[in-house]
């Protein structure tokens, strides 16, 4: 743009020589060069408002509160060629709503202010969008409830084993030369239970070439500190190293838990270490048996991660826990007759394939579903505002859906509803359902299972009630429900349109409600979080909690807040670029006003280039035209692809040239009742640090405020106003 600055050299020379009396005329002229004719021109231009002819149509500028409030060069600019302002950022969410989620509103209300004053009107910008959000207040709103442990720090078991069955889930061996057996039943440590036993028959090599495994839930980390607690012995003394293994059989460290000494007689383990580099990510401890030759007894193996928040808080305390194991008693749980036949399934046929589980039969489908029952009987009476919870498995020959009745006692009916209705499948499926007790379930001590509607055998499995005990156990998070998180987003966001409504509506009366809310990829669908591999600190998508229906909810808010003769936008960028997406937020504006929103015009930012398909952006005003909405182009700006430092005349006058094209085809084709008007994004070129398109030069002025083409450009489209 050198080129294109005011000079003033020629004229002061050519007064010099007109006032030497002496001097004779000069026999030639100077030809001015084009570049300052070219200025000239744009100079002698008028203020862009002045060449709009339509008092309705609003010619709108983007800009920042801080730079308009400064009442500098861009407060000039504004006011003396528009006739709205747009606030680039000063009115959305992440600008107004604090940590606490109170709203700063003192430099929107300024700004509303000071635009009334100069005779400019305000377009609010944006009412609800998923980015420039205060993201971490919205998360904070709808995080888990978090109840901390009161009693200081509790050790949490990462793996234990007693050997008192076969389970042998978390111990192993790398080869034969670790013979497995177990002690009779009373031969354990103080002659209770038994005991595993690992025979080491010979002096191996290596003391690692004959180990006992032993593994736990998580890998350890640097800093934590662990306890390994065990009972142990020998038929001769041995001194047994422990290795730290990231899983059996690959080793880490020589040292884990130091060295064991193994006497004839039992002996208590209980060392703690704290996790370092050496130790760190391993989650399995290596007994290295292989140094004598010897039998060694191993019983009550536990490890356990020292917690330092738990211990002490509320926590779930269980009520009832039957696993219907034959050792298991069946005081808890009973029929209410011949129409609910009661057996158990084979071992091994449980949950998993584990153990057995409880077989209920209703062999035929009754007058009514509770004449076929399962009760379930717990300890502790329901009271008003206590939380209970049940847990089970359940799977059915037949699907069947399972109503459940709060009982006083077994066939004490008081209430149809106690944990919803119970859906059975032909496949185990774990069922996990908390409620609040209210009026309608208090006095309760037992729940009915209504099995009367389906002819099936029913089969159940680790069936636990359990009550939330508030002076119990350690650390406690509850998620929140997906109505909770609904509820409480609609409320804060109420608070957010009310109030940055309430300070702008003397001098707003547009909004952008609804911000971009198509997505790009599925162009007919909404905006999500879901399956995105990174979501910026700014973005919250109220659309996952809220729904479809959020830019429902967001334009009732509008209009219930705002002026009665607001014009209400929802807005999206990239719509002459995919058609199919001006097409799905045309179907979504419909769907809002079906839905009972009031959708008075659509918005097309328009962020385009000097190349962009003109055939499509013909298109996009063809079908937006179409809707009979008001229609506005609410962010144009115009790139020539290169950075301002790189721009040539030519580029300039084909940009100049895509803005007469842009404004001839809006009020070509766009109808004059439809003409909301036009916001000019960057009335500025753009700085090198800019966070919008930086470095390029897309303005209709240069950062210095000389005109442009671009300038002349608007001048032009805006004189086919029909």
């Amino acid at each position: 743009m050198k080129n294109f600055y005011l000079k003033y050299a020629l004229g002061a020379g050519l007064a010099f020589f007109a006032s030497c009396a002496e001097m004779d005329p000069l026999d030639y002229q100077v030809e001015k060069p084009l570049s300052i004719e070219m200025q000239e021109e744009l100079n002698s231009l008028e203020t862009l408002k002045t060449y709009v002819s339509d008092p309705s149509f609003k010619l709108g500028a983007g800009t920042s509160i801080g730079s308009y409030n400064d009442k500098g060069g861009v407060f000039m600019l504004t006011n003396t060629n528009f006739h709205e302002a747009t606030a680039g950022y000063g009115m959305k969410h992440g600008a107004v709503v604090g940590a606490d989620g109170e709203l700063n509103l003192t430099a929107v209300t300024e700004f509303i202010e000071n635009t009334e004053a100069e005779g400019i009107s305000v377009y609010g910008h944006t009412l609800m969008w998923h980015a420039n959000q205060n993201a971490e207040f919205l998360n904070s709103t709808i995080a888990p409830i978090v109840i901390p442990a009161t009693g200081g720090p509790d050790w949490d078991v990462m793996g234990s084993n007693d050997f008192e069955t076969d389970e042998a889930s978390n111990y192993t061996k790398p080869n034969e030369n670790s013979i497995f057996s177990f002690t009779a039943d009373g031969e354990g440590a103080e002659a209770t239970g038994r005991a595993l036993m690992v025979t080491n028959d010979q002096v191996q090599t290596n003391d690692y070439d004959s180990q006992l495994f032993f593994t736990f839930s998580e890998p350890t980390a640097v800093g934590d500190v662990y306890r390994l607690t065990m009972q142990i012995k020998a038929d001769d003394p041995a001194t047994v190293p422990t290795q730290a293994q990231t899983t059996p059989g690959n080793y880490k460290y020589f040292d884990f838990f130091g060295q064991l000494n193994f006497t004839t007689d039992w002996t208590s383990v209980n060392v703690e270490i704290t996790i370092n580099e050496n130790t760190a990510g391993c989650n399995t401890i290596a007994f290295n048996l292989g140094a004598t030759a010897t039998t060694y007894y191993f019983d009550a193996i536990e490890v356990a991660r020292l917690n330092e928040s738990g211990g002490g808080g509320p926590d779930w305390e269980a009520l009832v826990n039957k696993t219907f194991e034959p050792d298991d008693d069946t005081s808890n749980y009973q029929s209410n007759g011949p129409n609910a036949v009661f057996s158990f399934t084979a071992e091994g046929t449980g949950f998993e394939n584990q153990g057995r589980a409880l077989k209920i039969t209703n062999d035929a489908v009754r007058d009514e579903d509770f004449n076929s029952q399962l009760f379930v009987v717990f300890p502790k009476t329901t009271e008003v505002g206590l939380k209970y919870r049940l847990e089970m498995d359940i799977r059915a020959d037949d699907p069947a859906t399972i109503p459940t009745q709060a009982h006083t006692t077994p066939g004490g009916y008081k209430h149809y509803d106690f944990f919803g209705g119970i859906n059975a499948t032909t496949e185990w499926k774990h069922i996990d359902v908390q409620t609040t007790i209210g009026e309608a379930t208090s006095g309760c001590t037992a729940i009915a299972f209504n099995l009367g509607s389906t002819a099936t055998s029913y089969y159940v499995d680790n069936l636990k009630v359990s009550w939330f005990n508030e002076e119990a156990g350690g650390e406690t998070i509850i998620e929140k429900t997906p109505e909770e998180k609904r509820d409480t987003l609609s409320f804060h966001l109420n608070e957010w349109i009310s109030g940055i409504m309430e300070v702008s509506k003397s001098n707003t009366h547009a909004w952008d409600v609804v911000n971009e809310p198509m997505d790009d990829g599925k162009p007919y669908e909404l905006k999500t979080a879901v399956g995105r591999s990174e979501i910026a600190p700014d973005e919250f998508f109220w659309q996952d909690y809220l729904g479809k229906d959020y830019g429902v909810l967001a334009f009732k808010l509008a209009e219930t807040y705002g002026n009665a003769d607001d014009v209400l936008f929802i807005n999206d960028y990239n719509l002459e670029y995919n058609l199919d997406k001006c097409k799905g937020i045309i179907a979504y504006a419909e769907y809002i006003e079906d839905n009972g929103g009031r959708v008075d015009g659509i918005g097309t930012q328009m962020h385009i280039n000097i190349d962009s398909d003109k055939a499509k952006i013909t298109e996009m005003f063809e079908l937006l035209a179409a809707t009979g909405k008001m229609i506005k182009i609410s962010e144009l700006d115009i790139g020539v692809g290169v950075k301002t430092s790189e721009a040539t005349e030519e580029l300039y006058m084909e940009q100049a040239a895509m803005y007469q094209f842009v404004l001839q085809e809006y009020f070509s084709i766009i109808p004059k009742e439809q003409q909301y008007g036009v916001t000019i994004w960057s009335p500025t070129d753009s700085p090198e640090n800019s966070s919008w398109r930086a470095g390029e030069p897309i303005g209709l002025w240069t950062q210095g405020l000389s005109r442009k083409p671009a300038y002349k450009g608007v001048v032009e489209g805006l004189s086919a106003q029909n």
